[in-house]
């Protein structure tokens, strides 16, 4: 079987990096991609003759992550920046976020679609303040899964006891989160141990190494296995017939499926499916696909199409946990837009959970009212149809990422 072959049928994992300033991630992920044999030649040269020419003897496998001018002078990551590999067993998109506070957005952004997160700490300062704000980041974006890499344990002569010690912490602050869960792996990512293959400087550890885990951990449920969401992107009239354009969020529909169309109510029957102007039977998220409908009914872009007995909450109260993302302060009474799916309408900010504002890379909580029903699940349910964006009126400015508590 060829290796085309191969790596089509693998599954595919997309997984997110964090660690405070100096933990190593960078060095983490250049180790993770050179041990892997993801680095292409000219690359490793590239960072053989940067690394030659301050002074190293070895590649420091950091430049080949940091990969902006600022970064590399400064000797910390700023932009997310993915990279893409693949080993036999599975393939990999992997977003290497900042650990910074002041870059705590960009972490959002890179964890938002992520299954699993590496959070990274140096086993000689445990946890600190960022690594219990990645945390609570994870948890609010409720990722599936969760590695607590404990690096540079060479610089704490490999011992047992500093490792249970910054794991037993985490423990206390991941149960305060309501995380989950998570697995601790104690690495040394500047000499190797544990990044790909096991280390023989810490027997007393059983369990597998990083890319070990990220190879066989289980991916997250198919999204067309969870209830139909069809927002309508973009309405086709094509003679007396109208064809309703988008992409299928989650769950399936086929032909001949009962329908409600969100949020006013109409009920109609699919009569066509087209993919790629091939008519099929049946449809599954995340296809691009359009929908025909038996009876003419007021469907518009922003509306959503479902199946089922399971439908979304239609609200015109939104509660929900958000990151602000702009450094202009969100405050009471704010008028802004909320962008949900495809569907625009204007809000009022009711309340923010007690605080006088949100500045930049605050996390809060939020109360809106919304000029216009929203057809909305529990971002604990769907990330997809449980997120929206809080958009500036006047210019168009991102300003808060929000997470739906129903």
């Amino acid at each position: 079987m060829s290796t085309t072959t191969e790596l089509s049928e693998t599954t595919l994992l997309r997984f997110a990096t964090a660690g405070s300033v100096d933990d190593g991630k960078s060095t983490l992920v250049g180790r993770l991609l050179h041990d892997s044999k993801s680095v292409l030649v000219d690359q490793l040269e590239a960072v053989e003759r940067a690394s030659a020419s301050r002074g190293q003897d070895a590649p420091d496998l950091a430049l080949l992550t940091d990969g902006l001018r600022a970064e590399r002078e400064q000797g910390i990551t700023i932009d997310v920046a993915y990279r893409y590999f693949a080993t036999p067993r599975r393939r990999f998109i992997l977003a290497d976020t900042p650990g910074h506070v002041q870059y705590t957005r960009n972490m959002v952004t890179g964890a938002s679609t992520a299954e699993l997160t590496v959070i990274l700490v140096d086993a000689r300062n445990g946890v600190v303040e960022q690594t219990r704000r990645h945390a609570a980041i994870a948890a609010l974006l409720r990722v599936p899964h969760v590695v607590l890499a404990v690096n540079k344990m060479d610089l704490v002569g490999y011992a047992e006891k500093e490792f249970d010690r910054i794991v037993e912490d985490f423990a206390g602050h991941a149960a305060e989160l309501d995380l989950p869960g998570f697995t601790p792996i104690p690495v040394s990512a500047l000499a190797g141990d544990n990044v790909v293959k096991r280390s023989a400087h810490m027997d007393w550890y059983t369990g597998p190494a990083l890319l070990e885990f990220l190879e066989n951990v289980p991916v997250g449920a198919d999204p067309a296995d969870a209830p139909a969401r069809f927002p309508v992107q973009y309405v086709i009239r094509h003679g007396d017939v109208r064809y309703y354009a988008g992409q299928l969020a989650s769950g399936a529909l086929r032909v001949g499926d009962r329908v409600t169309v969100h949020p006013s109510g109409a009920t109609s029957e699919i009569t066509g499916i087209d993919v790629l102007g091939t008519g099929v039977a049946l449809a599954r998220a995340p296809q691009s696909i359009s929908v025909r409908l038996a009876d003419e009914r007021d469907v518009s872009r922003g509306d959503m199409i479902t199946a089922g007995v399971d439908v979304p909450a239609l609200t015109q109260e939104v509660r929900a946990a958000v990151c602000h993302l702009t450094d202009r302060p969100l405050r009471v009474g704010d008028r802004v837009l909320v962008r949900h799916t495809t569907r625009t309408v204007q809000a009022v900010v009711k309340d923010l959970a007690g605080a006088a504002e949100l500045t930049a890379n605050d996390l809060g909580r939020i109360s809106l009212r919304t000029a216009g029903p929203l057809a909305v699940d529990d971002y604990a349910t769907s990330r997809s149809t449980g997120a929206f964006l809080l958009i500036d009126p006047a210019d168009g400015t991102t300003l808060t990422a929000g997470m739906v508590e129903l």
